[in-house]
């Protein structure tokens, strides 16, 4: 029986599509090795959204390589799939001669059939990517790489057809494909009987689930959907939401249920009506302000996350300012920010006035100088508030929990730390605790029991 060893770069998507080949892999046959040296098929799962990922993937690449040339070796294959696979085909066989395969996005599920095609000796170097945008690869009896967390993503889409001017992702992922919403649910009933209790719903754009499908679907009935047909399920986390498709009805499907987490993630990108029309977002300054208030008004406890881009082209001082008002007056309780980064192929790669990039690295600072300020002052708020929270792990030396409320985000947001110090607590478990001290980027807390000793 051949061994394989999956290594995956990137986004939660990324790691879906990946426990995904697992699946088809193992059915045909290949056992998954934890260690790569006792590997004979080496596949790099590789983002290339941003050139920074398509470098960490290429850097990745080469590591494989390395245990593929080693005169001991026991891999035989190497072989490259994903973003990068797809955003750049042909240069990977001409630069990195020592891969034998390239899978693009469309191509996940052919991975089986690949191995053993390079197994019974074909030559593959001549094959590349096709159109990219597929469903076919996800499976219903996925198994989550992340052991005995509770949480898993739910992939609900891929694809996405909003064709922002800076962004790759519609040639490398394809237009909006919806899955239809039984093999979703089918999917969670899967993941519920694992164990798996926290669903976080992932897409290139979740609040447009659905517009492709011939079913009455939106992404506010299926959670109610999912809501109604699974027991079992104790929260629906939302993430990668745009601010125009975040409708009435799905406010009042989230404020109405307690499993749906009061947190979402609504990347803006800029405040500016200039710079938001440069990049073709369908969102104005006005209507991210107003679905916010909305927002707040239905959940007044919801956490909001967002991410902003700093030195689009074009982008004045002036229009930095606009940004940087608005994120004072609207207050997120988290943002992340990156400067742009000029991919090739996208309309903003050519567009005039470039911002250099010390001007943009030098707003990034500035803004995020006033994001940790209000960070630290949120997070202050909430010393002294009860909280319900869930142990996701546990430190090496067993002494600390990391844990997270109904407002953290796995890998992405603050970890909320409480002492190991009940036997009867245990990763996976659920603990009502206090928080009693905070920084910018985590917070420390303590289960209730201790605070009435």
């Amino acid at each position: 029986m051949s061994t394989y060893y999956l290594l995956s770069l990137g986004c939660p998507k990324n790691e879906v599509d990946a426990e995904n080949m697992a699946v088809l892999l193992q059915e045909a046959g290949y056992q998954a090795s934890a260690v790569i040296e006792d590997a004979e098929i080496l596949i790099v799962n590789t983002c290339g959204f941003l050139e920074a990922a398509v470098a960490e993937a290429i850097d990745a690449i080469l590591d494989m390589a390395g245990y593929k040339e080693k005169a001991d070796a026991k891999a035989r294959f190497l072989i490259v799939c994903g973003c990068m696979s797809q955003r750049y085909k042909a240069e990977i066989f001409t630069s990195m001669p020592e891969v034998d395969a390239v899978l693009g996005t469309a191509q996940y599920g052919d991975i089986a059939e690949t191995v053993k095609r390079l197994e019974r000796g074909e030559d593959l170097r001549g094959f590349l990517p096709g159109r990219p945008g597929s469903l076919a690869h996800l499976r219903e009896d996925r198994i989550p790489s992340n052991g005995r967390q509770s949480y898993a993503y739910l992939k609900i889409a891929e694809g996405c057809s909003n064709a922002c001017s800076y962004c790759k992702i519609p040639s490398l992922r394809g237009g909006l494909h919806s899955r239809p919403s039984d093999s979703i649910i089918r999917e969670a009933e899967h993941l519920v009987a694992l164990g798996k209790k926290e669903l976080i719903l992932i897409a290139q754009d979740t609040t447009r689930y659905g517009y492709d499908l011939d079913e009455n679907i939106t992404l506010a009935k299926l959670i109610q959907k999912l809501l109604d047909q699974i027991t079992g399920i104790e929260q629906i986390r939302i993430m990668y939401a745009y601010a125009d498709a975040v409708t009435d009805e799905l406010i009042e499907v989230m404020a109405a249920n307690d499993q749906v987490c009061k947190y979402l993630d609504i990347p803006i990108q800029h405040a500016s009506n200039k710079i938001l029309k440069r990049m073709r977002r369908h969102e104005s300054a006005e209507l991210i302000a107003e679905r916010i208030q909305v927002l707040r008004q239905a959940m007044p406890d919801i956490i909001l996350r967002s991410t902003v881009m700093l030195g689009f082209p074009g982008e004045t001082e002036e229009d930095f300012q606009l940004l940087l008002d608005f994120i004072k007056t609207i207050q997120f309780d988290r943002l992340g920010s990156f400067v742009f980064s000029a991919e090739d192929g996208t309309p903003a790669a050519n567009m005039p006035d470039q911002v250099a990039p010390e001007i943009a690295a030098d707003r990034y600072q500035r803004l995020m100088q006033v994001q940790e300020k209000i960070s630290i002052n949120k997070n202050l708020q909430r010393i002294g508030q009860d909280l319900m929270l869930r142990l996701d792990d546990i430190d090496d030396g067993g002494i600390l929990f990391k844990a997270r409320s109904f407002g953290e985000a796995p890998d992405i947001d603050p970890i909320i730390h409480i002492a190991a110090t009940r036997p009867d607590l245990t990763v996976g478990s659920w603990a009502p605790a206090r928080i009693v001290d905070a920084e910018a980027f985590d917070l420390w807390g303590v289960t209730l029991d201790e605070c009435s000793e």
